[in-house]
């Protein structure tokens, strides 16, 4: 089961990555009626909420800046941004980067009990899954506001 979990993992980062990297750079900070953030938000929330749920982001690690909490955590949005945003490149190269760190995860770690229950997992292999639930759930809003705004753009 381990080795089906950190094959979602390469398999889930992957296209994402794939997806947003494709993103048109006009498309990525126009926010459509409807929606709280970007396209640029999203990226940097999956990072961002990734590292956090598998790395401790930012009591345990250091791989992130500090302030991508404040820019890309749940609740934020564009419009409150203040200070030195990171360009999708930047978001893009940290998730590749991210995805190293995380096939580097020793297997055994997966049935490790938290010391807490956190989001309704009891295991950092819970944890691992419920992370790729987040990442393909923004994956589907990333998809469908591109639609939107290349239709909206078209008219």
């Amino acid at each position: 089961m381990s080795e089906l979990l950190f094959n979602n993992v390469q398999l889930t980062r992957s296209y994402f990555l794939k997806n947003v990297s494709a993103l048109d750079d006009g498309l990525v900070d126009v926010q459509p009626d409807g929606f709280n953030n970007t396209l640029h938000w999203h990226i940097g929330h999956v990072l961002t909420v990734a590292e956090q749920l598998m790395f401790g982001f930012p009591e345990n690690t250091n791989n992130l800046p500090v302030n991508y909490k404040e820019l890309f955590a749940r609740g934020t949005k564009p419009a409150d941004w203040q200070g030195q945003v990171p360009s999708v490149k930047e978001l893009v190269e940290k998730l590749t980067d991210q995805l190293t760190r995380m096939n580097d995860i020793p297997v055994e770690s997966i049935n490790k009990k938290l010391e807490s229950p956190f989001l309704g997992c009891k295991t950092f292999g819970e944890l691992v899954n419920f992370c790729l639930f987040h990442e393909n759930l923004h994956l589907g809003q990333i998809q469908a506001m591109k639609r939107m705004i290349e239709t909206a753009q078209a008219k």
